[in-house]
């Protein structure tokens, strides 16, 4: 029995995705083979959301060519022909999220070219299960967790038994030619899986030279833990509470999971010993939202076993000192806090983010005093927000000295409730096509216009760093005209003089 992976990714995008290495490790367990078709370096962009960021100054300049990453000059549809043929699995898994849906299209459109069966999953499938589903060259769907799940249906196949039956799966059944047609069984969801009980992650399929992540110029062979799963928040903008309620509603218990530390330990020991990694990358929403005497205990032994350095995100709210404390022992190397907006009343209004300036300011001030380097992340574009509220985020900041600041654009991503917000305000048309968090999506408001948010982004760094003397000139540098080009691109390189 084998099984295809096919990974539709940004273009040049290298974070690995804990998902497909952990189906990996499982199916591996249970005996299948497993291969991996990634299009992480293929030319699917004209320019990568990653290079946009450093034109943003978001993050360093860096040359993934240092760990022998480049672009492939290959025809990518070819590529996926050839590995089809050349490895003929059993069944073609595809993992969806909806930044690449339109290429994961494309790619559908060559593996229905063969006469074997393809299943979705991801968070996209578990948003708009009818969406997907409904998509002819896609046979089945898994919602929700899929582990246990993917095994099941594996044996099924090898053993030639009906496998319409297995619960998270939605199925076409009685296909006519062409795969389009037929009735769709719609199965109940099983259990939440024991995440202390699944095998360690598996990044073989990946290779060695593709953990290689840039942080601040540098290129890192990362590794990427999963210590929970899931989020205790419910942010109205963010893909996590999606997954979250979808579990609490159709009766499967909380999503928002923690592992035992013993078990988190044990891996970070074989993964470190296989893969020689010289960082971890915690893979948690909200890395502080466990008890201290949870961290002080994983820290401990963190410190004893492992000892590398790591980055790990939270919320600033969940800061405290002895917090800070147990990780400057543990060896934190860098943070990554989630601001997202400046404004108290509107951040929890429309983000349900609560909480006020003066506790993220008073938490990342105890950052600062221990001198842990940290990134400050922030969204704009989100619906009827104005200039002025814009604003309100640049002046927060502006009391912050973050090692790099991150200026997103708002996404209304499937199954979130500001995505159904604008739709019924008509902000958004239903056929909208979200590319990334880089570019956004153009939203139909009267607030403020698609062009004026993208010259906010690319000064939005300025408004910060600046004093306000130079606030006229930075505001000529949000227009893309030759003037204003010019001016940013003066900006631009003082800024990486001074701060980078």
């Amino acid at each position: 029995m084998k099984v295809l992976f096919i990974y539709p990714n940004t273009m040049a995008s290298t974070l690995v995705p804990i998902n497909l290495s952990q189906l990996s490790a499982c199916l591996k367990e249970k005996g299948f083979e497993v291969d991996l078709f990634d299009t992480t370096f293929y030319k699917t962009e004209e320019v990568s959301s990653e290079q946009k960021r450093v034109e943003l100054l978001q993050i360093k300049p860096f040359n993934l060519i240092d760990k022998g990453l480049e672009l492939k000059k290959n025809n990518i549809y070819d590529d996926l022909r050839k590995k089809i043929s050349k490895f003929q699995p059993d069944l073609i898994g595809f993992t969806l999220v909806e930044d690449t849906w339109e290429l994961a299209k494309s790619l559908l459109s060559v593996a229905k070219d063969f006469d074997i069966p393809v299943i979705a999953g991801g968070v996209l499938v578990t948003a708009a299960p009818e969406e997907i589903i409904s998509h002819p060259d896609i046979d089945m769907v898994c919602l929700g967790e899929g582990e246990e799940t993917l095994i099941e249906l594996c044996q099924k196949i090898e053993r030639g038994e009906d496998y319409s039956n297995i619960k998270n799966i939605w199925i076409k059944k009685d296909l006519p030619a062409g795969r389009q047609g037929g009735k769709i069984v719609k199965n109940p969801l099983r259990g939440l899986q024991n995440i202390d009980a699944l095998p360690y992650i598996d990044y073989e399929i990946w290779g060695r030279e593709r953990l290689g992540r840039p942080m601040f110029g540098k290129i890192y062979t990362m590794i990427h833990v999963e210590i929970d799963r899931g989020c205790p928040n419910q942010c109205a903008y963010c893909a996590a509470p999606v997954l979250s309620n979808f579990f609490i509603k159709e009766g499967c218990g909380s999503y928002y999971r923690r592992k035992k530390i013993p078990r988190v330990m044990a891996e970070l020991e074989y993964l470190a010993k296989k893969y020689r990694p010289d960082y971890i990358n915690f893979n948690s929403e909200t890395f502080l939202a466990k008890p201290i005497e949870e961290l002080k205990e994983f820290a401990g032994e963190y410190k004893k076993r492992i000892h590398l350095p790591f980055w790990a995100q939270t919320r600033p709210e969940t800061i405290t000192e002895q917090k800070l404390e147990i990780l400057k022992e543990m060896g934190v190397d860098s943070m990554n806090f989630g601001i997202e907006h400046g404004n108290e009343e509107f951040r929890g209004r429309v983000l349900h983010r609560y909480g006020s300036n003066e506790q993220i300011v008073r938490g990342i001030r105890l950052v600062e005093k221990y001198q842990i380097p940290y990134t400050a992340n922030n969204i704009i574009g989100f619906p009827e927000e104005t200039r002025d509220l814009i604003f309100d985020t640049i002046e927060l900041n502006r009391q912050l000295n973050p090692r790099t600041i991150n200026c997103s654009m708002f996404v209304p991503y499937r199954g979130t409730p500001l995505r159904e917000y604008c739709l019924e305000k008509g902000y958004l048309d239903e056929n909208a096509k979200v590319h990334n968090v880089t570019d956004g999506v153009r939203l139909k408001m009267a607030s403020i216009s698609y062009e004026e948010l993208k010259g906010l982004q690319r000064t939005f760094s300025l408004y910060i760093r600046f004093p306000k003397s130079e606030w006229p000139r930075i505001k000529i540098a949000e227009k893309f005209d030759e003037e204003g080009n010019g001016i940013f691109e003066e900006y631009k390189k003082i800024y990486r003089e001074k701060y980078f």
